[in-house]
């Protein structure tokens, strides 16, 4: 079990909370939140977030570019689990994940079927297939747009069923900080990919630039809470997280590496439940 809890990489789950959790805190303040419904919504992206991390364990494990890595243990590409119990894992992970979108499709409209099965086909393409979107520098865009948008929007509308401009708003900024945490990663993993032929936005990019487009996704969501506050002035309260940018921006800059980098994966991961938490309260209020 603690392996199969490792592969799941419980340092990125913070990408899939912030989203649901600040959609939640805008229909609260909207004054129509639907308990059940965000508790699915919740589900479904923590579901869909463990599924994509052991899809990208078993593709990159098969392909042999997870055989020689700086970061946490992978569950193929160390051994430890075999190529077919992990993808057994991933689609699991992703059939849960549907049967759950089924019952808000169900509850609002059917439309979401479509944008569930092209978050389950983005989980499955990043590293999986004959051409794979993670190896041709698409990652961060698909991370924005999926744990971005497509989650903060989706919790808004399946318990408001429309979509208010402070829902967009709060979207991008929570969409920015999910890519810190890719590009961070991809940073790290920067030379062993580079030698493996996959070209994430890291490698096309350069170490200086990635991590110059790394400081950028930690600063500009705080900019972004200026233009929300006209709407919601109480989503001033996400700038108390400013002072936890800090430290991961300036070890970035600094030229960190290896396991330095795992740190500073995690300081993002607090910086991104920190900013969701406080930008849901400002919603909410």
């Amino acid at each position: 079990m603690k392996l199969w809890i490792a592969g799941a990489r419980p340092r990125t789950l913070p990408a899939a909370v912030v989203p649901v959790a600040v959609g939640t805190g805008l229909a609260v303040g909207e004054g129509h939140p639907v308990w059940w419904r965000a508790g699915l919504a919740l589900f479904v992206a923590l579901i869909l977030q463990v599924g994509v991390n052991y899809a990208n364990d078993y593709s990159d494990g098969v392909k042999g570019t997870d055989a020689d890595r700086v970061g946490p243990m992978r569950l193929v590409g160390s051994g430890a689990k075999q190529p077919r119990q992990v993808l057994a894992a991933a689609l699991a992970c992703f059939a849960l994940a549907g049967a759950a979108g089924l019952v808000l499709a169900a509850a609002t409209t059917w439309w979401l079927l479509l944008i569930g099965a092209a978050a389950i086909a983005a989980a499955w393409g990043y590293t999986g297939g004959s051409r794979p979107y993670g190896y041709r520098a698409l990652g961060e865009l698909s991370v924005f747009v999926f744990f971005g948008l497509v989650a903060v929007l989706g919790t808004v509308y399946v318990q408001l069923e429309r979509l208010p401009w402070t829902a967009w708003a709060a979207a991008v900024p929570v969409g920015l900080l999910a890519c810190a945490m890719l590009v961070v990663n991809n940073i790290r993993d920067l030379d062993t990919d580079a030698m493996t032929g996959k070209r994430t936005l890291a490698v096309v990019l350069g170490d200086v630039l990635s991590r110059v487009l790394y400081t950028l996704c930690l600063a500009i969501p705080f900019t972004l809470v200026l233009g929300l506050a006209v709407g919601r002035p109480w989503a001033l309260l996400a700038l108390l997280a400013a002072p936890l940018s800090i430290r991961p921006s300036r070890r970035v800059l600094e030229g960190a590496h290896g396991p330095g980098l795992i740190e500073v994966l995690g300081e993002t991961g607090r910086l991104q439940l920190a900013f969701g938490a406080l930008l849901t309260v400002g919603l909410a209020l």
